[in-house]
């Protein structure tokens, strides 16, 4: 159906939505239509509907902001249970929908599983259902891709030699013979050059995740295409380029699948359709709040300077072959930088002194192991936590403000120098053809530099506001600990509130949107994920609970074991619970997974299983980290299938994302009520923040986040309406505390009973 064929006003576009998943429905092959899945799409047709979209401007004409977001603006928020079939639900209406108008449609999800169901199954079925097929293609960020120019010079030299990163070289303690480095260079040079050699047959498209044998981080890093280094059109490879080749295809897609860090990283870049002139759709949105406090939040390495005194040489030798004249002494600047980095690392570890979790790490004598340097020399590892100190009230000591003033004033100074040297290259490289490559050699030589002088500037500018009274202060803190037995300390800041940023940055821009996850709601409500996503208040939104269609009551008990000490006792809880938990996986003949809260509780388990009565369990279980998670997936699976029993160790990211259907996850174990750390420090500021407006922090952040992501973890226990499981948690707080209770309102029907110490089971409801 084209633009002008479509219906006019809310309820013909509202029938056609609906219409087109109603024929979805029914082309699928051995498709079964769920009643919740079709109440989903009516809520999403009915929502979106009354969208109407503006007139494109003629070529050549820009339209103001408020003219393109004028006009109705929707926004449907749905919670959708585990086996409701939300993909099809909302990718059946909104495509059609967005089709007829001549609109794109962007689908953002959070996990790399839930994108590969989409590009592999789910939109390849649905375009071939349709009666109007559609393009449709993944969006990657530009470090998933090779630079060829990049590539070819790393192929056609030595690679130590083009690092123009400039990191420092290997600790003294850990010495590299020459030999042993011109062994490395050259296998790293073969790599390479076999790569140029599959891109050049089409064998490759030089894309990192094609690779047959994912590569580690140190040898993608110098050949991955990066904004800073690249030249883009002016570049001589561009029409070759793998990530611009990818753009080329996104360009010519109707439907793109991207993540959330890549969409909301990429805001006012152009690298994806304008958001406030597609629909958007937010596969687990429950995510997004996060994940915009992490693309917020800025930092800065205190630690390592020595790429700073390599800077001054790459930019007078690139502006010299240009002719630049510099408006700056780059070398003055880059020394005070450095001198500036180093007096506030010295006052921080000063201040970090104090602290009594900096003096158990530095002075831990038991988490130090034997390693290998690069030429198999031994040196020494120190394997330890890193700790946060936070600046309370977002408030500097008084003598810190010239130093982070320094850093300020000279990373911004650097910086404006690097762009005005940036634009003279570019302009170079349109005006003579023929230098092209040199210029674009040449960007990338001083391109390298840029990210970091951009994160001291960001990060030290943050540091430098001041609280504004009646606003939420930022979040500034210092992260220190011991890597490869070298001290690193990094200072960060971010602003408290995800939500707002969210408003700001994203939902002021978009028109039409669907939100929807299995976990939105939280004890009983949609706030917290309204308020912690930025659409609390906002009259556009509309919201809806759709049911799982499992019987939870019938297929699952969710049992809570009351435990002779609380919790708050860490030895003594921790002590009986995984004494009870032992006894408990005797009982597992085929899948089970258990969800520990903390890695020391994690291993603390493996200990005991590693002695005593309890050791012929070990050879049952797999532990989060003991090898990739794909093959420790893959190894239950096949232990399962053989009929042996097969027990998953993990922590939070198995407690959320894991899909193990059936047979192979028929016991979920939860040792401890799912809290978040209380040393983050973003957590400590937003919480001081309540408490100074006299509010609880307690119930209005800690609570629904936990129920949250408990919500998550007993999901893992039911993934098709034929399973029967069992979840087993043992904190009691879930009966007997008041917030406990309501994180309950929040969970599945299950059935609910209370174990006693005796081992006794009484029904709660």
């Amino acid at each position: 159906m084209s633009t002008a064929d479509l219906p006019a006003g809310p309820l013909a576009r509202e029938a056609l939505a609906l219409g087109a998943f109603d024929h979805v429905v029914s082309r699928l092959p051995g498709f079964r239509l769920r009643e919740g899945q079709r109440e989903m799409a009516a809520h999403i047709a009915a929502t979106l509907s009354p969208v109407d979209w503006p007139s494109r401007p003629e070529k050549g004409a820009e339209k103001a902001a408020d003219d393109i977001m004028a006009g109705p603006r929707a926004i449907a928020v749905v919670q959708a249970g585990t086996g409701v079939g939300k993909s099809a639900a909302y990718a059946a209406t909104v495509i059609p929908l967005a089709l007829a108008q001549g609109k794109r449609v962007m689908i953002s999800t959070a996990t790399v599983a839930l994108q590969e169901q989409l590009i592999g199954k789910d939109l390849p079925a649905l375009s071939a259902a349709l009666p109007q097929p559609f393009a449709f293609a993944l969006a990657k960020g530009r470090g998933r891709y090779v630079c060829r120019l990049k590539l070819e010079q790393m192929a056609g030299g030595d690679p130590v030699s083009t690092d123009l990163f400039g990191d420092e070289e290997a600790p003294a303690a850990t010495p590299v013979p020459s030999d042993a480095l011109a062994r490395a260079w050259a296998e790293q040079s073969r790599t390479y050059t076999q790569w140029s050699q599959m891109l050049d047959a089409g064998d490759w498209d030089g894309d990192r995740d094609r690779l047959a044998e994912p590569p580690a981080g140190e040898l993608w890093s110098p050949v991955a295409a990066e904004r800073h280094t690249c030249t883009a059109r002016h570049c001589p490879s561009y029409h070759s380029c793998s990530y611009y080749q990818a753009r080329a295809r996104l360009a010519q897609a109707q439907v793109i699948v991207v993540n959330h860090d890549l969409l909301l990283s990429t805001l006012g870049l152009h690298a994806l359709p304008d958001p406030a002139d597609c629909y958007l759709v937010f596969d687990e949105a429950h995510h997004l709040g996060s994940i915009a406090q992490a693309q917020f939040t800025e930092s800065m390495d205190l630690m390592r300077g020595g790429w700073l005194d390599k800077l001054p040489r790459a930019v007078s030798d690139v502006a010299g072959a240009i002719s630049h004249v510099m408006g700056v002494d780059a070398a003055t600047l880059a020394r005070e930088l450095k001198a500036a980095q180093g007096d506030l690392a010295r006052r921080a570890m000063a201040r970090l002194a104090e602290s009594p979790e900096w003096l158990a790490i530095t002075g831990r004598q038991g988490g130090m192991r034997p390693r290998n340097g690069r030429d198999g020399a031994a040196g020494f590892e120190f394997s330890v936590p890193a700790t946060n100190e936070r600046l309370s009230g977002g408030v500097l000591p008084e003598d810190w403000s010239e130093t982070v003033g320094q850093i300020a004033s000279r990373s911004a100074a650097l910086l404006k120098e690097l762009e005005a040297i940036a634009v003279r290259l570019r302009s170079l490289a349109r005006e003579e053809p023929s230098e092209a490559t040199r210029c674009a050699q040449l960007y990338s030589r001083i391109g390298t530099f840029a990210p970091r002088l951009q994160h001291m500037a960001a990060t030290s500018e943050l540091w430098l506001q001041q609280p504004q009274a009646g606003q939420p202060p930022l979040a500034k803190w210092l992260e220190a600990g011991i890597d490869n037995g070298l001290v690193t300390l990094t200072a960060h800041a971010c602003p408290l509130n995800p939500g707002g940023l969210l408003r700001s940055q994203l939902w002021s821009r978009v028109r039409a949107a669907v939100a929807t996850s299995a976990s939105l709601v939280t004890c009983g409500s949609f706030d917290h994920f309204l308020y912690e996503c930025g659409l609390a208040q906002d009259d556009d939104v509309q919201v809806r609970e759709v049911l799982s269609p499992f019987d939870h009551a019938r297929q699952g008990r969710l049992v809570v074991v009351q435990t002779h000490h609380d919790p708050k006792d860490v030895e003594g809880y921790t002590a009986e619970m995984l004494g009870l938990l032992l006894e408990d996986l005797q009982q597992v003949e085929r899948g089970a997974l258990v969800l520990f809260t903390s890695r020391a509780q994690m291993k603390r388990a493996q200990d005991l299983l590693e002695r005593g009565e309890h050791r012929r369990l070990r050879e049952s279980v797999l532990v989060q980290g003991e090898s990739a998670r794909t093959q420790l997936l893959r190894r239950h699976a096949d232990r399962v299938a053989a009929g042996q029993a097969s027990i998953l160790f993990g922590l939070q990211s198995f407690g959320e994302g894991l899909d193990l259907p059936g047979e192979l996850c028929e016991w979920v174990f939860i040792t401890k009520l799912p809290f978040a750390s209380p040393s983050d420090p973003v957590g400590q500021a937003r919480a001081d923040w309540l408490k100074a407006q006299g509010r609880d922090p307690f119930i209005e952040l800690v609570v629904p986040a936990t129920g949250a992501r408990l919500l998550q973890w007993t999901g893992r226990a039911l993934r098709t309406e034929d399973d029967q499981a069992v979840v087993i948690c043992y904190d009691a707080r879930l009966l007997r505390q008041s917030y406990g209770r309501r994180m309950l309102k929040g969970l599945p029907p299950y059935r609910l009973q209370r174990r006693e110490s005796d081992g006794m089971l009484t029904d709660v409801r």
